[in-house]
This record gives structure tokens, C-alpha cells and sequence, in this order.
């Protein structure tokens, strides 16, 4: 079980038949299949072999004349790139078909405001107070956990044979034991008349009972506050996303989904704006007891088994978050009304506790199209800590990624003309970038149906809404609050403490190395590695280019080969023309980042001075080295001035040869342009890395130049036997080599690394 009460997306139940769309129905019948006729086979068999030989002649013939031929294999190439490409679903709105309930008893039921929790136990006696809150219609949803005798009189629940025979689309995408299948409840709730949706758990005891004393249930109308609401400043535009927990007077707690570079603002805001009420059209309340906090918060911030019980201020004003701005949303305490409710949809493709996450983030910035916002409540529910732990892993497509997301959501735009065709663009955008997979984008599609389906009708676009210029703040829009420091959640750990410090140097090496693009080549096996390298060295960097000699598409991993990996880097370079520099790896040795702080990040890195790393050989030593020199020379004579004359005076003897055998080496933003030349100078020549590397960063600049923090690098050429864990030592920059070719070996490493870095343990 988890802390926020959700299990991992698995299933084993049987798969509902599989839906396709109308236009596919409609168009692509096929006829009845007939038994086959073997005599009518025996009839035509010298028919059909002679056909066949045809067939094959031709095919040979073709092959036989194309041989060599770059055009054709062009042709196959790209054929080939063609599959791996994602695919974009081309829809029609305006012909979708509707969708009827005719399978449940609530047919002919209707309701203006439901509650929709999932369900994998009996009933909770929270659930069970869910059902006082008047005027609104609890909705449960099971997974294949549910018991097969729920009941709870009062509320609608759908098992998964109900959700199955509904008729939805989405259902061949949903996993069979997830929160995740709430999204047919969402359907179920707008088919049946919804309004406004409150998107719970069945943990959260509403305080008071009472939603509309905490929320703006009504945006119109008599009913609705005709109110001003605090906003964000958006006076600093490089900033792009808060902790709204400072806001409400905890300043050192975070929520699930916040980037933990972002962990340590932990100042009040300056001076705030105000906006008008009335297009808060999603709403997201604070939960006292156990907010929505990560698994780095929860494991580091407890001590002890008591569990947390942490307090906001009630009193604080709720805060809307201007255009450019994005704060955490979640899926257990959230207020959708129905312009909103197209932004309800939990992707499927990531993890589960990552999933309601990036739905937040993606509907914000779709939000801006139709000049909605979201705004942040005091606390509106009471969650109890159970005190039971959840896999970090769960949450690794958060810290690996989100940071990234929220920088690509704040640039995207779109050139679609309607609210439908511009949220299928993001999704599929998202893809693109690998923020999610293109099940996702299927998943979109056929939630974009359902929707019409079902009755919804798509809000229009705002066409001011984004582009605007932002107004200048003056004094007199100046708003301020300050916020209340609440007492210490720490239950008896200490600020200034151990972990404290911990979360800090974290914090402190992902502001250090956060725009730093870290590519590593994978020589062992990527589908047991892959993500943990990604997740090790995720939390530091920017992000985590991986390369292997075969291309994994699921993994995300790019094809290259190590002989002559450098040559695989101008592209990456170019992909992150913003970035400081690139560091790049072999997973044969390990980067002890922490003791990385004090290099100069416009200084090249290497291991020139690290012993038996870096040698210089006579070209004579062997045919291997005299080939490779000669190359080498061909190289230099090409190169320009600068480069040429830097490579010279770093190597004035022309018949030897610089090899270098670390494979770690780092090149500032600043010499990209000069490497990316110098490896269009190589062209298809056939210079080995280990050569290549030494006699670009000799033109590049003298070694002089280089920073030192290399330079105390355990270097070993083999693996010592027996215990290879007496090689290692968290005082040094890197060590190699290490071999790590599966998961319990991952593990293995993590306990020695966690000596410079303990919150790694958190890890495994």
C-alpha cells in the first residue's frame, strides 16, 4: 500500500473488447470468414507456385539492381524511421457519435456535482462521510483489488465489467489495478449531467463536511463570490513555478511534484497582484494531517513511526496563479468545473503517482488558451498518516523530468485553431519529448471523443488570451501578505540537523550542475540499467542522454557506437544550445558529483593528469597506432588557425600519439562550436575515440587551461577481482572501472555512493 494510497498500474484481469473509431466501423467491414476449401487449394496449387516464383523473380531482381544503390537504401531507411515515428491521430470532431448509458440502473439519473473517488478495499468510514456532504453524488470506481461484493448505499459504484460495458473509448487504455481508471467515472459523471466534479480519495475527511464553505462551488449566478482574488506576481519572468505550502505558513514542507531544484525557496513573495474571480476553473485545496508531500519529504522529514500531522494557516487568502506560472496539482482534493473538465484525463503511460502530476501541469498551460486559471484553497480536507512507505521509484518519472516539463509547457504554443485540436498537439508534443509515451496520445484522442461522446462541448479559445503584453506592476497593484510560520513539522528533527543538510547539498548540486547535459554510454545490457542511470544521475542534471549500441525507443535510449562515440555528440549539442555544458560518461565509471562543485563550468575537463589514463605513444609502437597517427595528422593539417596552432604547442612531437582511456571528459558551452567542427573536420574518417578525444581537447585549448577536478580520478585498466568495492572511494571525482549489469548490482553501488550522497538510499 502507499502513502498517498495508491498502487502501482498492473493488471491481470481480462481485457475489454477493443474499441475502434466510428469512421474505422464504418469503412472497413469485412465479411463473414468461410471454411476453407481444400479442394479448390489442390485444384490451383500449380497456380499459386508458379504466381510465387514470379513474385520472387521480380523481388530478386529488384534487390539485384539496387544493390549499392544509396537511393534505395535511403528508401528503406527512411521507410524504417517511418515506424519508429509517433503517430498522430487524425480525427474529426464534428462526426463523432454518441454515446448513451444503457447498461446501468442510473440511466435516467442526473446530477449537477458528484464526488469521484477510486476504490480497491471495502468501504472507508471517510467514504462513508463523503456521502453527508448534501447536494453531491459520490461516484466510486474499482480496479481489479475491488472486492467483488462492494456495497455502500448511497453511492454509485461502477466494478469493472459495469466500466467495460459503458462504451468508452479510453477502457482499452486504462490498466486494470489503478486510480487511474477514475477517468471513466469523470465520463460517467459529465454523461450524467455534471457540473462540477470534486476529484477525492477515500481518505480525505472534508472539514466541516461542507465543499462550498471552502471552495467556489459556483462561478455564477446569485450563489457565486463576486470576489478579487490574490494572484501571484509575475513581475520575475524566469521564474516558473512556486511552492504554494509557504503561502499557507509552511515554509520547509513541499508538495509531490515540485522540482526538488525549487525545494529551497523557501521565501515569502515579495508583493502579489490581484485578478477577478469567476474563471477559477480548476480549484486545488490544501489537505492538513498528511498533505501531498514526495517520498524524499515524507522518508527524510519523520522521526521516528509517529505519523505527520502538519497544520496550514486557515486564515490565509486563497492564491490564483497568473499565465507563466504553474504550481503542483493533484488528483485527491481538486475542484473541476465544467469548462475544466476536458483537463481531467490521468495519463496512463507513466507512473501512478506521477500521473495526476503531469496531468496538472499539462492542463495549466492548456488552461492559458481559454484565459482560465487555477487558484490554491486553505486547507479544505483532513488526510490521516498511515505511516505505511511507497517506492520511490514510483516517483522517478516526477524528479527526472518535471523540472524539464515545466520549462517546455511555459515555451510551447500551438497553431491549432480549437481547444480539442490544440490539447491533442500538446499531448502530443509531450510525446515528442518523452514526457510521456504514445499511448498517451492515443489515450487523448479517444478521451477527447469520449468527451463528445458523451455531451461535452469544448470551450472556444480565447484568441487574446495568450501573447498579451503583461502589464506593468505599480505601486498601487501591489498587494501584500505576509504569510505565517507555522510551528515545526519536523516532529523532534532538527532544521539545522542531518537531514536538513542533506536536502540542502541536494539542492545545492542541482543548482550547481542543472543545466548541465549529462551523455552516457551504455556498453552493458540498457533494459536492466537504463532507467536506473537515468534515475541516479537524473536528480543532478539537466537531464540524461543515453546511448548504446542498439536504439530502445521504450527506453528512450539513442543508438551510437563507443568506438567513435564522439561523433554521436554534435547533435545533442545542438539539441541543448541553452545548456551549460555537456559531460560526458562511459556506466564503466562512476561520477561522485558532489565532489564536482568547485570545477569551473567554462574550463574543459579531462584526465590528462590522471596516471595511465592518458599516455603518449610513439606512432611506431604498432600498425594500430602509426595508422591511427597518420589520420590524426591528416586531421590537424585541415584544422583552422587557432585550433591547429593549440594542438601544436600542446603535442610538439608530430610522431606520437595522445590516447586517453578515461572515458569521462566535460566540454563548456562555450567550446562547442569548436568541437562540433572539429568532428566535421573527421568527417567518415576512422579515428578511434580514445585518440579523437585527446586531439580535440589539445586544439581546443592548452591543457594548462583545463580544470584540475579530474585530476584525483581512481583509474584502474581492469576490474579488480574478488570485492571491486575496495577500489571505490566517495572522495574521489570519478572511479573506474565498475561494472554494473543489473539491478541488484545498481543496488550495490548506491550503498558505496550514498557515503558522499545519503539521500541515495531513498533510492533503493
Amino acid at each position: 500500500m502507499l502513502v498517498q494510497d495508491r498502487s502501482a498500474a498492473a493488471g491481470a484481469a481480462t481485457k475489454s473488447k477493443i474499441r475502434t473509431t466510428d469512421s474505422f466501423t464504418q469503412f472497413h467491414r469485412f465479411p463473414e470468414a468461410k471454411p476453407l476449401d481444400f479442394t479448390c487449394f489442390s485444384d490451383n496449387l500449380c497456380k499459386i507456385i508458379t504466381i510465387t516464383a514470379m513474385v520472387i523473380t521480380v523481388a530478386a531482381v529488384f534487390f539485384l539492381r539496387n544493390i549499392g544503390n544509396s537511393a534505395a537504401l535511403l528508401c528503406f531507411q527512411s521507410q524504417s524511421e517511418d515506424l519508429d515515428k509517433i503517430s498522430y491521430p487524425r480525427l474529426n470532431f464534428n462526426s463523432v457519435s454518441p454515446i448513451f448509458d444503457r447498461s446501468t440502473p442510473y440511466r435516467n439519473f442526473r446530477s449537477e456535482k458528484w464526488i469521484v473517488v477510486s476504490v480497491s478495499g471495502y468501504p472507508s468510514q471517510t467514504l462513508r462521510d463523503l456521502l453527508k456532504i448534501k447536494g453531491w453524488q459520490v461516484l466510486a470506481i474499482g480496479d481489479s483489488q475491488t472486492p467483488a461484493n462492494w456495497n455502500l448505499t448511497g453511492t454509485i459504484y461502477l466494478s469493472l465489467e459495469d466500466q467495460a460495458n459503458l462504451g468508452f473509448r479510453i477502457v482499452d487504455y486504462l490498466p486494470y489495478n489503478s486510480y487511474v481508471r477514475k477517468s471513466v467515472g469523470y465520463l460517467f459523471a459529465i454523461q450524467h449531467g455534471a457540473k462540477k466534479i470534486f476529484d477525492a480519495d477515500d481518505r480525505g475527511e472534508v472539514i466541516d463536511d461542507d465543499l462550498g464553505k471552502h471552495f467556489d462551488v459556483e462561478l455564477v449566478g446569485e450563489d457565486a463570490r463576486q470576489e478579487v482574488i490574490l494572484q501571484y506576481s509575475h513581475h520575475n519572468p524566469n521564474r516558473t513555478v512556486v511552492n504554494p505550502y509557504i503561502h499557507f505558513g509552511q515554509r520547509s514542507v513541499w508538495p509531490r511534484g515540485l522540482p526538488l531544484e525549487n525545494v529551497g525557496e523557501i521565501g515569502y513573495e515579495e508583493f502579489y497582484t490581484e485578478v477577478f474571480g469567476g474563471r477559477q476553473f480548476i480549484q486545488q485545496g490544501l489537505s492538513d494531517g498528511l498533505p501531498d508531500v514526495d517520498s524524499v519529504f515524507y522518508f527524510t522529514r519523520k522521526s521516528g513511526l509517529e505519523a505527520f500531522d502538519i497544520r496550514f494557516d486557515q486564515r490565509a487568502p486563497k492564491v490564483a496563479l497568473p499565465q507563466g506560472l504553474m504550481v503542483p496539482v493533484n488528483s485527491f482534493n481538486t475542484i473541476f468545473h465544467s469548462s475544466a473538465f476536458w483537463a481531467l484525463m490521468l495519463p496512463v503511460s507513466v507512473s501512478s503517482m506521477a500521473s495526476d502530476i503531469l496531468r496538472g501541469y499539462w492542463a495549466q498551460r492548456l488552461l492559458w488558451e481559454i484565459d482560465g486559471y487555477i487558484v490554491v484553497y486553505p486547507p479544505t480536507v483532513y488526510r490521516r498518516d498511515r505511516i505505511q512507505g511507497y517506492p520511490f521509484s514510483e516517483e522517478k518519472d516526477l524528479h527526472v523530468n518535471v523540472g524539464r516539463l515545466i520549462n517546455f509547457l511555459v515555451s510551447w504554443s500551438s497553431t491549432k485553431q480549437s481547444l480539442f485540436d490544440t490539447i491533442l498537439d500538446l499531448s502530443y508534443a509531450m510525446a515528442e519529448e518523452r514526457f510521456w509515451s504514445d499511448k498517451d496520445v492515443q489515450f487523448t484522442a479517444a478521451w477527447l471523443q469520449d468527451l463528445l461522446a458523451v455531451g461535452y462541448q469544448q470551450p472556444r479559445k480565447m484568441s487574446t488570451a495568450l501573447g498579451r503584453t503583461r502589464p506593468l506592476i505599480g505601486h498601487g497593484d501591489r498587494k501584500e501578505f505576509v504569510p505565517q510560520k507555522l510551528p515545526s513539522v519536523h516532529l523532534g528533527v532538527e532544521e539545522t540537523g542531518t537531514v536538513n543538510y542533506e536536502i540542502g547539498n541536494l539542492i545545492r548540486w542541482r543548482k550547481n550542475f542543472g543545466n548541465m547535459v549529462l551523455v552516457m554510454f551504455c556498453s552493458g545490457p540498457v533494459e536492466r540499467t537504463a532507467l536506473e542511470w537515468r534515475l541516479l544521475y537524473g536528480r543532478i542534471f539537466k537531464t540524461v542522454i543515453i546511448l548504446a549500441k542498439e536504439r530502445n525507443e521504450d527506453l528512450v535510449v539513442e543508438q551510437g557506437q563507443l568506438d567513435q562515440a564522439y561523433k554521436d555528440l554534435p547533435k545533442i549539442l545542438k539539441r541543448y544550445e541553452d545548456a551549460d555544458g555537456f559531460l560526458f560518461l562511459q556506466d564503466n565509471t562512476i561520477l561522485n558529483y558532489w565532489n564536482l562543485l568547485q570545477a569551473d563550468r567554462n574550463k574543459l575537463w579531462v584526465t590528462d593528469k590522471v596516471s595511465k589514463s592518458w599516455t603518449v605513444l610513439k606512432s611506431s609502437t604498432s600498425d594500430w597506432s602509426q595508422k591511427q597517427a597518420e589520420i590524426v595528422r591528416q586531421v590537424v593539417n585541415t584544422m583552422p588557425a587557432h585550433l591547429q596552432v593549440s594542438y601544436k604547442e600542446g603535442m610538439t612531437d608530430e610522431n606520437s600519439l595522445a590516447v586517453c582511456s578515461a572515458e569521462v571528459f566535460y566540454i563548456p558551452r562555450r567550446f562547442s562550436s569548436d568541437f562540433q567542427d572539429l568532428v566535421s573536420l573527421v568527417g567518415n574518417l576512422d579515428i578511434h575515440h580514445k585518440v579523437a578525444v585527446p586531439m580535440f581537447f589539445l586544439a581546443m585549448d592548452s591543457p594548462q587551461n583545463y580544470d584540475p577536478v579530474l585530476n584525483k580520478m581512481v583509474f584502474k585498466k581492469k576490474q579488480p577481482q574478488g570485492n571491486s568495492t575496495r577500489i571505490y572511494t566517495a572522495q574521489a571525482p570519478a572511479v573506474r572501472p565498475w561494472s554494473v549489469s543489473s539491478e541488484a548490482e545498481f543496488i550495490k553501488l548506491i550503498r558505496v555512493m550514498a557515503e558522499g550522497d545519503p539521500l541515495l538510499l531513498e533510492l533503493v
